[in-house]
């Protein structure tokens, strides 16, 4: 193995000059020698613009460095510009593009890792601003994305920590076999848009024994349309893994014109989040196959700002808009599940696009008031006819669903507010078969 030192070609390391040339240069050399690792070495600070990995190069941050990124945008690469305005890449891109902005970044990088128990300081309060005590978020959108590996095969992030995202944290796209490993991604809580992992029509996926924090999605497989030239996300292990979020912990979508399908999701622990899984299917892409179990989910309204009133579980496909029908959910299974917080299980599809197929066995729902907000609400956003709806909340709320299996199951109440209701609320739900429940309405 060849080891490259950016101050051999003359990085500071001090936290004030810019050593991104230097980095660089040692990540062009390693390349050029077929591959290597380059080192950021322990107890330095490197402060830098983008920098771009390389087909087999390692970046390795030594336990105690800490790689910083500038404030200066134009020091980013900016991997969109044949898809996005430069006009208006400042002031309006949707998130459903490339990134504008990107810190680390990678195109065709196959066998490139990032790893070591240093830190990657993304610097995102410097493209953020406070909107009210509860929420943050930047004077252009979309901000910086930390790190976007693109089109590149046998790729691994292991062992780093990553803090301060202004935006999407982690996201690969069209990428094939992918290790993320004990990382741990510490983002402030009130940040928008600060999801942690997006693997984006990714597949063969293993996301194994990590801690998120963050605000909008901890981990959150898409489908976007800005890399719709890739192909479905599947075949995805997600595994052992501790998880806060202010939005949803664990999702598929929004974000969905293609398909999911083949997702374990196995022994992980969310709490204090405003949403624990969400299944949330806008567009055109369909979801199959997905499993979930031996999960503990603890919930609770963070404030209204963000997607979520404290549901354990959702599944909702509902099309975006007049023009965007929305796909099928189907064959989705939960195996021992604990879910405590302020809402019920939530399942809506619509009565031309039912939810099918769904099986909960050995879930206890325990429904308590914990928070200030309101309760009786369910999130149905974004869609084109709900937003946040006024409803009672129920231990499974079920509407336009067919082969639903509830089995060994139980709901259970704590503290009671007025707004709380039933065990089971179910409307034109075909063949729904309930097998050793228990669980009593809460009036």
């Amino acid at each position: 193995m060849l080891y490259f030192y950016p101050e051999d070609f003359g990085a500071k390391g001090n936290g004030k000059d810019n050593d991104c040339i230097a980095i660089q240069s040692a990540i062009d050399k390693a390349e050029e020698n077929g591959g290597g690792t380059v080192v950021l070495t322990s107890g330095k600070t490197y402060f830098s613009d983008s920098i771009r990995m390389k087909k087999n190069v390692e970046l390795h941050l030594q336990k105690g460095s800490r790689l910083k990124a500038t404030d200066n945008i134009d020091g980013y690469i900016r991997p969109c510009n044949m898809i996005n305005d430069p006009k208006t890449a400042l002031i309006g891109n949707p998130v459903t593009g490339k990134p504008s902005f990107v810190f680390i970044y990678g195109y065709e990088a196959d066998g490139c890792t990032i790893s070591g128990e240093g830190v990657i300081d993304a610097n995102g309060h410097a493209f953020v601003e406070r909107k009210d005590r509860y929420y943050v978020t930047g004077n252009f959108y979309p901000r910086p994305t930390v790190i976007y590996i693109e089109k590149s095969n046998n790729i691994t992030f292991k062992d780093v920590t990553i803090v301060d995202a202004p935006f999407w944290t982690l996201h690969p796209a069209g990428c094939d076999d992918v290790l993320i490993s004990h990382i741990r991604i510490l983002n402030n809580l009130d940040v928008a848009n600060s999801d942690g992992i997006d693997p984006d029509h990714c597949t063969n996926v293993r996301i194994l024994g990590c801690h998120i924090e963050c605000a909008d999605d901890c981990i959150c497989l898409k489908t976007s349309k800005g890399n719709a030239e890739y192909g479905p996300c599947e075949n995805i292990i997600i595994s052992d893994c501790t998880l806060i979020s202010t939005s949803a912990a664990i999702k598929i979508g929004t974000e969905g014109v293609g398909d999911f399908r083949n997702v374990i999701v196995s022994n992980c622990i969310i709490s204090r989040s405003n949403r624990g899984i969400s299944i949330q299917i806008r567009d055109g892409g369909n979801v199959e196959n997905v499993t979930y179990s031996d999960c503990i989910i603890e919930t609770r309204r963070f404030c209204p700002d963000w997607w979520g009133t404290a549901e354990p579980i959702v599944i909702t496909t509902f099309n975006r808009d007049e023009n965007t029908k929305s796909g099928k959910i189907k064959n989705i299974r939960f195996r021992n599940i604990t879910c405590k917080g302020e809402n019920g299980v939530l399942i809506h599809g619509t009565p031309e696009n039912m939810i099918e197929d769904v099986t909960f066995e050995n879930v206890s729902v325990t429904i308590t008031k914990t928070s200030k907000w309101d309760c009786g609400l369910y999130d149905l956003r974004p869609c084109l006819d709900y937003g946040v709806e006024k409803y009672k909340n129920s231990g499974f709320f079920i509407r336009n669903a067919k082969n639903v299996l509830i089995e060994k199951t139980s709901v259970q109440w704590g503290n009671i507010c007025d707004d709380y209701n039933k065990a089971i609320d179910a409307e034109n739900a075909e063949n729904l078969k309930l097998i050793r429940f228990s669980g009593k309405d809460a009036q």
